[in-house]
């Protein structure tokens, strides 16, 4: 089970952390992407982060700004967002995979991940 939080209402130029905690022993063995949707538009992978800790962004708008972590010890995984601006504004999901990718673009795809959380609300004003 995943539970995202963090999101709420900032300003552009602020910045949120949104964490996703996971219950169970077995976060370590998950591959972990953050994902989100903007009204209106389709679900767009923004992150991900394998078990030892190797990142990708996968959207150019948030490269250098966002920045996917995780700590295995509290079960958690984490997206650091900075600078943040009004086509941020999305919520954004946290998502668990079990097996392991065969090529990193795999981790692109929602249908690689098993688990998902509930999504948090985050939204910019200008």
């Amino acid at each position: 089970q995943l539970q995202a939080f963090g999101g709420g209402l900032v300003q552009a130029g602020e910045s949120l952390r949104l964490s996703c905690a996971a219950s169970g022993r077995t976060f370590s063995t998950y591959y972990m992407g953050w994902f989100r949707q903007a009204p209106g538009k389709e679900r767009e992978p923004v992150a991900a982060i394998s078990r030892s800790g190797g990142a990708w962004l996968w959207t150019d708008s948030v490269k250098g700004r966002f920045t996917i972590s995780r700590d295995n010890a509290k079960n958690t995984v984490y997206l650091q967002m900075n600078n943040l601006k009004p086509e941020d504004t999305a919520v954004y999901y946290c998502a668990a995979a079990f097996s392991t990718p065969q090529a990193v673009e795999i981790m692109k795809l929602s249908s690689f991940y098993n688990y998902w959380g509930q999504g948090t609300q985050v939204t910019v004003s200008s």
